[in-house]
C-alpha cells in the first residue's frame, strides 16, 4: 500500500502527537499550508506539511519561538544556526537557575537573602574589585616586600557558574570579611608592622622551606598534644615547647634563647585568626585544596610558651 498523498488534520494530530486544535493553529499561522478540500469542506495536506509539522513540533519542543521557526521554514536562518544561537541560550539559563538553586540553598541555612543574592550576582570583575579595594586599602602606602606585595594581590577569587552551596557562602563570607573595618584595620597593623621589620633589615619575604617545615612541625606537635589531653601548663608541655623551639632555632639560623622567644612572639603578632580564616574562604571558592584551620593549636602553643616562660 503506498503513502497517503493527503491528510487531514485528525489524521496530522495522529501521526505527531499534536492536539487537532494544535495543528488548526499551526496551519492558521501559515506554518503548515493547506494544499485541498475535501468534499465536506475539510482541509487537506501532503507529506510536505507533514514533514514540516514534524519540524515545527521538533523547535517548538526545544523552546524555539515561532518566529524564529517562521525563518527556518522559509529557510533565512537553518536548522543548525538556530540549534546553536538556542543552545547557547539553554546554557545562560542553565547557569542562572543554578546560580538561584546555589541562592535559595544559602538562604535555607540562614543566610540574609537580599545579601547572598546581591553578592552572588556579582560578575568576576565586581567581585575582583571588591578584593582590589581591600588590597589598596591594607597594603597601599606601606613599603612592603615586593615579591611579598605582589603575592597578596596576585589572589583571583573565581567562583564558578555552578557554585556549589559552600562555594557561594565561602564567597558571601569573604565578602563581608575584607569589608569589615575591624579586620581591615588589623592587616593595616600588621603592613605596618611588615614595613618597619623591612627597615630594620629584616627579611620579610614569603617564608621558605625551611620555616613552612618549622610550622608544620609545631602544629603537628601541638595537635598531638591537645589529642592526647595535654594541658598546656604541664610539665610535659614544657618538654614539647623546648622542642619546638629547637626546631625554630634551627629553621631561623639563630640562638635559642630569649631571642628566639621574642623573635616567636613577633611572628605571634602577624597571626589573626581571621587572616587565615580569609585563605580557607579563597581556597573554598577556587575549588582549592582544603586550608586547615590551625587556630586551636596555635593557641595551645602560645599558652604553653606563656606558660614556659613564667
Amino acid at each position: 500500500m503506498g503513502p497517503v498523498a493527503h491528510y487531514s488534520i485528525g489524521e496530522l494530530a495522529r501521526l505527531t502527537g499534536l492536539s487537532v486544535r494544535t495543528v488548526r493553529f499551526y496551519s492558521d499561522a501559515g506554518l503548515v499550508p493547506v494544499v485541498g478540500r475535501t468534499g465536506g469542506g475539510y482541509r487537506t495536506y501532503d507529506v510536505a506539511g507533514l514533514n514540516r509539522l514534524r519540524l515545527v513540533r521538533t523547535l517548538r519542543d526545544l523552546g524555539v519561538g515561532l518566529p524564529t521557526v517562521r525563518r527556518v521554514l522559509e529557510e533565512t536562518v537553518g536548522v543548525a544556526e538556530v540549534a546553536g544561537a538556542h543552545a547557547d541560550a539553554i546554557d545562560a539559563q542553565i547557569r542562572t537557575l543554578r546560580l538561584r538553586r546555589a541562592v535559595l540553598r544559602a538562604v535555607a541555612k540562614g543566610g540574609e537573602m537580599e545579601l547572598v543574592n546581591e553578592l552572588a550576582r556579582l560578575s568576576d570583575e565586581e567581585r575582583q574589585r571588591i578584593l582590589d579595594d581591600f588590597f589598596e586599602d591594607v597594603f597601599g602606602g606601606h613599603d612592603l616586600d615586593p615579591g611579598f606585595d605582589a603575592m597578596m594581590r596576585s589572589v583571583r577569587v573565581r567562583l564558578p557558574d555552578d557554585p556549589s552551596t559552600e562555594q557561594l557562602e565561602a564567597w558571601v563570607e569573604l565578602a563581608e570579611l575584607v569589608r569589615d573595618e575591624d579586620f581591615r584595620a588589623s592587616v593595616r597593623r600588621m603592613s605596618g608592622r611588615h614595613a618597619e621589620l623591612r627597615g630594620a633589615g629584616e627579611d620579610m619575604g614569603a617564608p621558605g622551606p625551611e620555616l613552612m617545615a618549622a610550622f608544620a612541625y609545631s602544629v603537628e606537635r601541638a595537635r598531638a598534644a591537645l589529642d592526647a589531653g595535654v594541658a598546656p601548663d604541664s610539665v610535659q608541655a614544657k618538654g614539647i615547647v623546648a622542642e619546638v623551639n629547637a626546631r625554630w632555632a634551627e629553621a631561623l639560623g639563630v640562638p635559642d634563647d630569649e631571642h628566639l622567644v621574642a623573635r616567636l612572639r613577633e611572628q605571634e603578632s602577624f597571626a589573626d585568626p581571621r587572616a587565615e580564616r580569609y585563605w580557607q574562604l579563597i581556597g573554598v571558592i577556587n575549588g582549592l585544596p582544603e586550608v586547615p584551620d590551625t587556630t586551636r593549636e596555635r593557641v595551645w602553643l602560645r599558652e604553653a610558651g606563656q606558660s614556659l616562660s613564667g
